[in-house]
């Protein structure tokens, strides 16, 4: 089935989710508009909303008012089925069958499946493929699932959260699998709480905040939001004293090591040099994606709490 004629993968309008008396998503306006083989990340707080919004866009759950279409269609439709693969936060396996047969099986669901091949190689399945589900690790069991979202070769990818349980290496043979998926025209919606992730992968950010959306662009437009450098050492001195240095924002200390977010990196260093003689290894950064997620983040609630 080809994809539906459509200026927009996504279009979000309008859209409430209340829990009872908790209000997961506040009224939110949202125009996906992804070109073939982009990524978009959903980035929040726990309980900003991102897994209620994928799944109301999967038709997952109902929504108290508002529309939403993906491709022009219905979330939930048949149709849109085809067109989408999803791999979920929350998710199980049956433990009786191997991982061949998982993927055989949901192949068999889809008219025309990627090769049996190619899921294996992208999820990097191919030294368990004969094992039992329930003898796999839990980064296992999450490359698992990552095959089966990819089985209908589908044209929308979501993923919710996918490297969580995995180590270093799987986690970037993942990413390597994302970006070939991307490169064959695959777009992507993607959730996680790894902002390197986010920055690494992604070519639009939305930031979602108390459900409500907060800022969106590209990762470079997100970090530019944030007009601070990070300034990263060691030295003898009390970290009450560094959070007195000009131009410093926030200052915190990692074991060994004194971290300080400056408005002006070069005030906060002459000051710091008259402060104290002992600072060695130290390192000057331009704010990265994670700086910037925390102060928004921060802006956003204060202006809640006004």
């Amino acid at each position: 089935m080809g994809i539906p004629t459509c200026n927009t993968i996504a279009a979000i309008e309008n859209v409430a989710k209340t829990y009872g008396d908790f209000v997961a998503l506040d009224n939110i306006n949202l125009n996906l508009n992804l070109n073939r083989g982009e990524i978009l990340s959903i980035l929040g707080p726990n309980g900003a909303g991102k897994t209620t919004l994928i799944n109301l866009m999967l038709g997952r759950l109902s929504f108290a008012n508002g529309s939403i279409n993906v491709f022009g269609l219905k979330p939930g439709s048949l149709a849109l089925k085809r067109l989408c693969g999803a791999m979920l936060q929350v998710a199980d396996l049956p433990e009786t069958l191997t991982v061949k047969e998982h993927i055989h099986l949901f192949q068999s669901y889809y008219g025309a499946p990627m090769s049996y091949q190619k899921v294996i190689e992208y999820a990097g399945l191919s030294e368990i493929e004969s094992k039992l589900t329930k003898g796999l690790s839990g980064g296992q069991k999450q490359r698992v699932l990552f095959a089966l979202a990819i089985c209908g070769n589908p044209k929308l990818l979501f993923l919710d959260e996918p490297t969580v349980g995995m180590d270093v290496e799987a986690r970037h043979a993942l990413w390597k699998a994302i970006q070939d998926l991307k490169a064959q025209g695959t777009s992507i919606i993607l959730t996680t709480h790894y902002l390197e992730e986010a920055d690494f992968l992604s070519d639009r950010i939305v930031m979602l905040n108390q459900g409500r959306i907060i800022q969106e662009g590209s990762p470079e437009q997100i970090k530019a939001q944030v007009n601070t450098q990070k300034i990263r050492f060691t030295a003898e001195v009390d970290i009450a004293v560094l959070a007195t240095l000009n131009s410093v924002k926030r200052a915190t200390q990692d074991k060994h090591f004194f971290e300080l977010q400056s408005s002006n990196a070069s005030a906060t260093l002459q000051h710091l040099f008259n402060k104290t003689k002992t600072v060695e290894q130290l390192t000057v950064t331009s704010a990265g994606l994670e700086e910037a997620f925390l102060q928004l983040n921060r802006e956003q609630n204060n202006s809640v709490q006004q």
